[in-house]
């Protein structure tokens, strides 16, 4: 006979289970268990959020599940503790508060599956699969075993690590603020040779030693932040805001090629371009991106898609390499 599905549930780092297939169904009906738990059994390679293995239904049909046998209660198949079954009439009683790390209720108070949906839980225990190492705020995606950056936390990593650039050509945009610049030389995309001509003049009339600090501090800035994405999967930004590129299948650090070629160099390159051509495209190409991750169930955006990699809150187990066994 085959072996009925064992499930077990998590929420901020505390597990329960395990139930069978027809247990969590009336949890998920009843509003006791919750799209953003997490969910494993055998045949899941991780954690994954109860939503995204039931299409964000209240009810779950895994391909080639068995079905429970009917004498199986809603209780049965969850571990009791020892002061759970003080007395022989409530020895298949669970006390839920327990195992979500609740402030237990008085023994006389009859344990009920749909009395704790609204509680939040306090204890810390650890998963027996994967550990999530960071508080999970109510309205953060869960992903296996990491935290989604919040897209405003990505905004704004963007924006410092813009900040940081304009604070290092200072010197050159003050040099040229102070030069009759004309600008309608840059507007005319046909004839980009021009253009280059009257940039080089300009900086020809630009005081050596204010170029060479600029250059000193966009190359500083430059090798800086490739230190820190290459060692760490985090730009300036990204480190100040707390968050992190990971790879979409492993969750840790991605390789050389996806981190600083794929998403770092190609996209310099691609948004030199299209700021070179009108700062305005740049800016609604950097709008797509990130309307597209707000949309996206993983906050992918092309950035993402483009690298397979994930944005996600930092932690310190995502710059360890996984090990074959894994």
């Amino acid at each position: 006979m085959q072996a009925i599905m064992q499930i077990f549930l998590a929420r901020n780092n505390v597990q329960a289970g395990p139930y069978n297939l027809e247990q969590l169904n009336i949890m998920l009906a009843s509003g006791e268990v919750l799209l953003d738990d997490l969910i494993w059994h055998e045949g899941l390679d991780q954690w994954q959020r109860v939503g995204n293995v039931t299409n964000n239904q209240t009810v779950y049909r895994p391909t080639g599940a068995t079905a429970p046998d009917a004498n199986d209660s809603i209780i049965n198949n969850v571990t009791v503790f020892p002061e759970d079954t003080s007395n022989t009439k409530d020895n298949n009683l669970i006390s839920l508060d327990r195992l979500y790390g609740k402030p237990e209720r008085s023994k006389n108070v009859k344990a009920d599956m749909t009395t704790n949906r609204h509680q939040t839980p306090h204890n810390n225990v650890s998963l027996s699969k994967s550990t999530l190492k960071k508080a999970v705020a109510d309205n953060d995606k869960v992903i296996g075993d990491v935290v989604l950056a919040p897209i405003m936390s990505r905004i704004l990593a963007t924006a410092l690590n813009g900040l940081l650039y304009v604070l290092a050509i200072l010197p050159l945009v003050m040099a040229l603020t102070k030069m009759d610049v004309d600008y309608t030389k840059f507007q005319n995309i046909q004839d980009m040779d021009a253009a280059y001509q009257y940039s080089m003049s300009l900086m020809e009339s630009i005081p050596s030693s204010t170029l060479m600090m600029s250059q000193v501090m966009v190359f500083g800035l430059f090798a800086l932040q490739l230190v820190f994405i290459t060692m760490r999967g985090q730009s300036l930004g990204k480190v100040i805001t707390g968050i992190r590129v990971v790879d979409q299948t492993t969750h840790r650090l991605p390789s050389f090629i996806k981190l600083v070629g794929t998403r770092t160099l190609l996209l310099f390159i691609i948004y030199n371009l299209l700021f070179s051509f009108t700062s305005f495209l740049g800016f609604v190409i950097i709008a797509i991106h990130y309307y597209m991750a707000s949309k996206s169930p993983e906050n992918i955006g092309w950035h993402d898609k483009l690298a397979k990699t994930l944005v996600v809150k930092a932690d310190s187990s995502q710059l360890v390499k996984k090990s074959k066994s894994e």
